[in-house]
C-alpha cells in the first residue's frame, strides 16, 4: 500500500537492502553505481515492468548519500529507457526496461532474496590484485589446451585434474564410475547436484540412513550387500545440514569401503567452511587407492569462479582427464590464472570468520521471528537445515517466493524424496538482506492456510 503517494518505508527500506547488496561493487561515483545497480535488479527480473521506484528524497535517506547522486542515476535511466516519469505520479520501471517473463522465471533475481543457493553469493570480499590482462591470457602452452589444468595453478594445487567447477568434478567421477543401472550409494540427505549427475548417467541413487557423524556404518555395510553399488558418494562437509564428517567416522566407513574395493567419491567443496570443530576427516589417509576427492573455489571464493579440481589415484586420474576432454577440451584458462592470482592474495580466514557470524544472524533472526521453526546449529557449511512441523515445504517455497524469498524445499536433497518439512536455508547473503528476508518468511508462514 502506499502512504500519501509515497512507497511505504518497509518496502523503500527493502528495495536500498537490495540496492546496497549491489553498490559494493565497481568503481566511480556512486550516481553511476548506484544506476548500474538499478540497471541490474531490472535486468535480472528483481524489479518487473510497472514496479514504481522510491522517490528521490526516500532513496536518498535510506541509502544516507546526497539527493544529488541519486537524481543523477535516476537520469542515467531515463536517458537509457530503462525509468520513465509519470507526471504527478513518480518514477516507474518500463517494459523494455524489464527482463521478459522467461528470463524473471529462471532467474534468482526475481526474488529480492536468496536464500536456495549454498554459494558464495558475491566477491566483494576478496582481495583483487592488480593484473594486466595479458596476463590472464599467458600460458605456457600459449594455445591454453592444458589437459590437467593452467601450470601456475597447478603449482598451488599440486598433482590434480582442473575441472569447471565442482559439479564438473561430480559429474566427471559419475560418469568413470557407474553405468546405467548401477547403484549409487549416498547419504540421507545429500547434495542435489549430485542426485541429478547420478540420475543423468543413467545410474539410481540408494540413500543410507546418516546420523550426526555421517553414514551410519551398519547401514553402509547392508547397503553393500543389498545392492552391490558402483560407488558412494560422501562429504566432507554435508550439504544442506552443515554436519562436518569426524575423523573417527570416516575411518570407520574408509575402512569398510576399502575392504569393499568400493571406490568413494568425495565432496569436499565445502571442506573449508567449518565454523567450529576440527577440519573433517579424509577418506584418502584409509582408502587412498579408491577415493577421489572432488573440490572448488565456489564456497570459498565465489560462486561465478567456476574452477574446481579431482584429487584421484592412477589410474583413476588418467581415466578422468580422457572424459573431460570429451566434454569441455580444458578449462578456461582465463579463469584459473584468476584463480591463481585471487588465492595467493587472499586469506580465507578473515572470510570463514564473517560466514559465522552470518550464520548466527540468520538463526538469531529466525529464532526471534519464527520460533516454530527448529534446526542443529551446523560446525560447517554455508546453510541452516531447518524443520518446519507439518508442513510441506515444497508448497511453502512457492509461497515463500510470492513474499520475495527463494528457498529450498527439503525434498530436492533426498534420493527418494524424503525430508518434505524440512528447508535449506543459506546465510551467505548480507546481513541487512537476511534481515529483510526473515520477516517476509514470517508473512509468508502467517499467511498459510
Amino acid at each position: 500500500m502506499r502512504q500519501n503517494g509515497r512507497m511505504p518505508t518497509a518496502d523503500v527500506d527493502q528495495f536500498a537492502a537490495l540496492i546496497r547488496d549491489r553498490l559494493r561493487h565497481g568503481h566511480g561515483p556512486l550516481s553511476r553505481r548506484l544506476a548500474t545497480a538499478l540497471t541490474d535488479l531490472a535486468r535480472t527480473g528483481a524489479l518487473s515492468p510497472g514496479t514504481r521506484l522510491p522517490s528521490e528524497r526516500d532513496l536518498a535517506r535510506v541509502l544516507e548519500c546526497s539527493r544529488g547522486a541519486v537524481a543523477a542515476a535516476f537520469n542515467a535511466l531515463f536517458e537509457d529507457g530503462i525509468c520513465e516519469r509519470k507526471h504527478g505520479s513518480g518514477t516507474y520501471l518500463t517494459a523494455s526496461g524489464a527482463a521478459s517473463a522467461m528470463d524473471r522465471l529462471l532467474s534468482p533475481g526475481a526474488v529480492f532474496a536468496d536464500l536456495s543457493t549454498s554459494v558464495v553469493p558475491d566477491p566483494a570480499h576478496l582481495r583483487l590484485p592488480k593484473l594486466d590482462p595479458a596476463d590472464l591470457l599467458h600460458t605456457p602452452s600459449r594455445h591454453g589446451y592444458d589437459r590437467l589444468g593452467e601450470p601456475g595453478l597447478l603449482e598451488l594445487l599440486g598433482d590434480v585434474l582442473i575441472t569447471s567447477g565442482g559439479q564438473q568434478g561430480i559429474d566427471l567421477s559419475t560418469r568413470c564410475l557407474a553405468r546405467p543401472g548401477e547403484a549409487v550409494l549416498v547419504e540421507e540427505p545429500t547434495y542435489p547436484g549430485a542426485l541429478a549427475a547420478i540420475t543423468g548417467c543413467g545410474a539410481r541413487a540408494v540413500a543410507v540412513s546418516t546420523d550426526e557423524h555421517g553414514m551410519v556404518p551398519e547401514a553402509l555395510s547392508e547397503a553393500l550387500s543389498r545392492h552391490r553399488p558402483a560407488f558412494a558418494y560422501v562429504q566432507a562437509v554435508r550439504n544442506p545440514t552443515g554436519a562436518v564428517a569426524g575423523a573417527g567416522r570416516v575411518r570407520e566407513l574408509a575402512g569398510i569401503a576399502r575392504e569393499a574395493d568400493l571406490p568413494v567419491v568425495v565432496d569436499h567443496t565445502l571442506a573449508e567452511v567449518v565454523h567450529e570443530g576440527p577440519p573433517p576427516g579424509r577418506f584418502a589417509d584409509t582408502h587412498p587407492h579408491g577415493t577421489v576427492e572432488v573440490h572448488s573455489l565456489s564456497k570459498e571464493l565465489w560462486g561465478g569462479l567456476r574452477v574446481g579440481w579431482l584429487v584421484a589415484p592412477e589410474p583413476l586420474r588418467t581415466q578422468l582427464t580422457e572424459l573431460k576432454q570429451t566434454s569441455d577440451l580444458a578449462t578456461s584458462t582465463v579463469g584459473q590464472r584468476l584463480a591463481a592470482e585471487l588465492l595467493r592474495h587472499n586469506d580465507f580466514t578473515a572470510w570463514r570468520g564473517e560466514l559465522t557470524r552470518r550464520r548466527d544472524h540468520l538463526s538469531a533472526a529466525l529464532r526471534r521471528e519464527l520460533p516454530q521453526w527448529t534446526w542443529n546449529r551446523p560446525a560447517g557449511g554455508l546453510s541452516l537445515w531447518v524443520r518446519l512441523p507439518g508442513t510441506d515445504t515444497d508448497a511453502f517455497a512457492e509461497r515463500a517466493r510470492e513474499h520475495g524469498v527463494a528457498v529450498a524445499p527439503g525434498s530436492m536433497f533426498s534420493a527418494d524424496r524424503r525430508d518434505r518439512d524440512r528447508l535449506r536455508l543459506s546465510f551467505a547473503l548480507p546481513p541487512e538482506l537476511l534481515d529483510q528476508a526473515v520477516p517476509a518468511l514470517a508473512r509468508a508462514w502467517s499467511s498459510r492456510t
